[in-house]
């Protein structure tokens, strides 16, 4: 007789070909509608299933590991970064954990570009003008940015997207510089003609973008604080496409406000989807609702990425992208 199929709850809506696909090799419960699982919801399905799949909206701490079933073996992340997951607790009740690393550098990267080219640009405000029927015509002096060549370009966190912003920054012929816990070879450095920077401060001090591209940890909790933030030049731009709880939200703004921070786009907040509502207000800000790897292919990809965890644990083996307490 064929053996019972794995039990797998999705918390929300995927692409419809990585559900179908879900279906096919699994006993698969599927989200119905796209909003995010309650706890209670989450309670239940942990008690209940082999492998649970969630995203980021959902926050797997240690009080609902603590409720989990002891068939549940398995949290297959859809998503690479993993904050939102206790992975200590899991690790000690038996229960692996899994992401999908990787998949959205260049949608991330390309998104990173984006906002540099709208804050620079004004594009946000030039968007405005016409779609209020209010362009009178051109005018020399109408909506002046900023070139992007020539300009410093400071990455906060050189792994797979900082060094994919930074060859797409040097395509534009910005001076590419980074700050890192380790620095990178000589020849990943030469490829893009980056300058290592050990002193953060010192970084951050002198350059004319910034953009935030390392994980949300412990340590890098409001790493770029209110005094930090006080370092950069009046006329500098900072630009985040990776965690929210990196800057200090609150001292952004005020800042921003002040004019003693040119410009910033943000594609992710300190506190999810509550924003500052005096940073909504600001010209020179773009705010984007993380969408940075919002595309087609990558969604499809995190969720190929998923299956192939499920299906190589179900036979036995180590998910190929598990996630172990020491790489956080």
């Amino acid at each position: 007789m064929p053996s019972e199929r794995l039990s797998v709850v999705v918390t929300r809506r995927l692409p419809e070909v990585v559900e179908r696909r879900l279906a096919e090799l699994f006993d698969t419960t599927l989200r119905k509608d796209d909003t995010p699982m309650t706890r209670e919801q989450l309670a239940r399905a942990m008690a209940t299933a082999d492998v649970l799949v969630p995203t980021l909206s959902d926050r797997i701490d240690a009080g609902l590991i603590g409720q989990a079933g002891d068939r549940l073996k398995l949290i297959a992340n859809y998503g690479a970064g993993v904050d939102h997951i206790d992975v200590h607790t899991a690790r000690q009740r038996g229960i692996l954990v899994s992401n999908t690393p990787g998949v959205l550098t260049d949608d991330t990267a390309d998104m990173t570009m984006a906002l540099i080219l709208g804050v620079t640009r004004r594009i946000p405000e030039g968007l405005a003008v016409m779609q209020g029927d209010d362009w009178s015509g051109w005018s020399p002096t109408a909506l002046l940015g900023g070139r992007v060549a020539g300009r410093r370009l400071g990455i906060l966190g050189m792994g797979r997207i900082g060094q994919a912003v930074a060859r797409r920054a040097a395509a534009f012929g910005m001076q590419i510089h980074y700050h890192n816990r380790h620095r990178l070879r000589p020849e990943v450095e030469a490829e893009v003609g980056a300058t290592y920077w050990e002193s953060l401060d010192q970084m951050v001090a002198r350059m004319d973008v910034l953009s935030v591209n390392c994980p949300h940890t412990p340590s890098t909790f409001h790493l770029m604080n209110a005094r930090r933030l006080k370092l950069m030049k009046p006329d500098a731009v900072i630009v985040n496409t990776s965690r929210g709880e990196i800057i200090d939200e609150n001292a952004l703004t005020r800042m921003l406000r002040a004019g003693e921070i040119a410009g910033a786009g943000l594609d992710v907040y300190e506190h999810g989807s509550s924003i500052n509502p005096r940073l909504r207000e600001l010209k020179n800000v773009v705010l984007l609702p993380h969408m940075g790897s919002a595309t087609r292919e990558g969604r499809i990809e995190m969720g190929e990425k998923v299956l192939l965890n499920i299906k190589t644990f179900d036979d036995g083996h180590r998910p190929p992208d598990q996630v172990v307490p020491s790489m956080l």
